[in-house]
């Protein structure tokens, strides 16, 4: 019986220094990306001068008239709220994603570093919501990676999943799916 207090002592200990190891290695390698490639944010983006990079580690959601020079990877639907509501939605998607911090927020920009899980590659987002009229809107995203040629798609990825779900939230209530 006496047993059983110690093995879960050393359980705790052992979950501790493991937990202890992590942050230190997530540490250790912001500080190499950062030493290596510079600042981990890209900064802003000027959606209308916009020219996409040669290299295949971006991605682009935003209407062709708003983004005239790039070519958007796919276009956002236009959402039946408000533009402020929009912009309060696509705080909470970003905001609810692992490793995703605002790094700016501005009058017509938000800007998010995004990390990724194990070697916590940084990627910026820019963030601009567009309004159409009072009670619709959409919204422009840019998401490239700082380093690397190819980003395997995962820049992409990270749009379309903030946009369904940032469809989902501002669906009117009547239209929400669980």
């Amino acid at each position: 019986m006496v047993k059983k207090p110690k093995a879960a002592m050393a359980g705790l200990t052992g979950l501790g220094l493991g937990y202890g190891l992590w942050r230190t290695w997530e540490a250790t390698l912001d500080r190499v990306w950062q030493s290596t490639a510079g600042s981990p944010d890209l900064g802003p983006v000027d959606f209308a001068t916009l020219r996409r990079r040669h290299n295949p580690n971006d991605a682009l959601a935003c209407p062709r008239d708003f983004c005239p020079e790039a070519k958007p990877d796919f276009e956002p639907p236009v959402f039946p709220v408000p533009p402020a509501r929009l912009r309060a939605v696509l705080a909470e998607v970003a905001s609810s994603e692992p490793n995703t911090t605002l790094v700016q927020s501005g009058t017509e920009q938000d800007r998010y570093l995004v990390r990724t899980r194990f070697w916590r590659f940084p990627d910026t987002v820019v963030a601009q919501v567009i309004g159409l009229d009072e009670d619709r809107s959409t919204l422009a995203l840019y998401s490239r990676s700082q380093l690397g040629r190819s980003d395997l798609g995962v820049n992409r990825r990270r749009l379309q999943r903030w946009v369904e779900r940032i469809g989902r939230l501002a669906a009117p209530a009547e239209q929400r799916r669980p």
